[in-house]
């Protein structure tokens, strides 16, 4: 096997390297290359949530099976491993922001929150604290060092790239954090595991949210927020009253169905979420078209933000949509063709070329409609 360069500023065998371990095959194998470096490695992994109430499935991220597939890979490179408890940590800045995103009508992604409070800050953390030269990750992202320093990269398989998720990672942070299976494409990892005898070679990929296993979004919402489960209207944008829904929750921004307003001219969608009035609004497809939006908490990787909004760019505003060429002045990301399923909540991240520029929470849009209007 090819051992990726971890882009040490001294010898392997003078170093140390922390490694983030969630117990799935991509952070194993990270380890197992880490060790191949002659570098000292330790392992860490954080128990997130009560897997007792996640119903046992396995798979999802830092569950008690997990903790010990994670366990075992270290006793089989003979590396270091500790287990953090960060239950408290994880519910008050991952948990409780789902819910209360969904209460205020936003569309959350959790991944990325975890990625910004627990992973990359309190991980990277502990990792100083241990004296490591870096801390290393299982994700499918690319550190290139640039002219002014590391810069984050799309990774080389783009099916598997999960720069959108990492958007809020600081200029600080990336000067820490090594991702050494950018240039991989997962097929190849899977090798690397079994050649090693390592026991998570074949396990499946995660493909929920961890602490919603079950995918019942709603259910989570409302366990937190018993209140989320409160009804209201679900009404045209001329206000017309088509029916009830038993709470926001159920709803986001682009979806189809579970609406129950049979008897249309034509499907209709959820277009807008009204937390004040506890109203859904339905519209056509053509009611999604989006020609701008707003974004705000922006994080920016890149050297000079004047110089690089003046380039072509693109912008993702979902995890699985194509970038879009697209503008951006700073605060508004304005799309050169009207974009579809862009919801508050969610995050636009922008790149040049494959480099990760920045981005931001979408805080509101402009409906292409409007932007004819005026």
């Amino acid at each position: 096997m090819t051992v990726p360069d971890f882009q040490l500023d001294k010898p392997a065998a003078e170093s140390r390297i922390v490694v983030a371990m969630s117990g799935g095959v991509d952070s194993s194998v990270v380890a197992a290359l880490a060790a191949k470096t002659g570098a000292e490695v330790i392992g860490i992994t954080l128990q997130l949530y009560d897997h007792g109430e996640a119903t046992g499935r396995t798979g999802s991220c830092c569950a008690g099976q997990d903790i010990r597939d994670a366990r075992a890979v270290a006793e089989t490179l003979g590396i270091a491993h500790y287990v953090f408890d960060y239950e408290s940590r994880f519910r008050e800045s991952v948990i409780d922001d789902f819910a209360d995103e969904y209460m205020a009508g936003r569309t959350p992604i959790p991944c990325i929150r975890c990625n910004q409070s627990v992973k990359f800050h309190d991980l990277l953390g502990m990792a100083r604290d241990l004296g490591a030269d870096c801390l290393a990750t299982g994700h499918y992202v690319r550190r290139v060092l640039g002219e002014d320093g590391p810069e984050l990269h799309r990774a080389h398989d783009p099916a598997r790239d999960q720069s959108y998720f990492l958007f809020t990672t600081t200029k600080e942070q990336l000067d820490y954090l090594r991702f050494p299976l950018g240039d991989m494409p997962k097929a190849e990892v899977r090798e690397i595991a079994k050649e090693l005898g390592l026991v998570v070679a074949m396990k499946p990929d995660s493909q929920d949210i961890c602490f919603v296993p079950d995918g019942d979004y709603a259910k989570i919402v409302k366990k937190i927020r018993p209140e989320a489960g409160e009804g209201g209207d679900i009404v045209t944008r001329t206000g017309e009253v088509l029916g009830q829904h038993q709470g926001l929750i159920h709803f986001t921004v682009g979806q189809r169905r579970g609406l129950e307003i049979g008897g249309q001219p034509e499907p209709l969608y959820v277009v807008k979420l009204e937390p004040e009035t506890r109203r859904v609004i339905v519209g056509p497809k053509s009611a999604l078209a989006v020609n701008a939006a707003r974004i705000e908490d922006l994080n920016w990787l890149g050297s000079d933000i004047d110089t690089a909004i003046d380039g072509p760019l693109t912008v993702k505003v979902r995890s699985l949509a194509k970038p879009a060429p697209a503008r951006f002045d700073g605060e508004m990301v304005t799309f050169d063709t009207p974009e579809f399923g862009v919801a508050p909540g969610q995050a636009a991240v922008i790149y040049a070329g494959d480099r990760v520029m920045g981005g931001g929470w979408i805080a509101e849009t402009v409906a292409a409609e409007e932007a004819l209007a005026a």
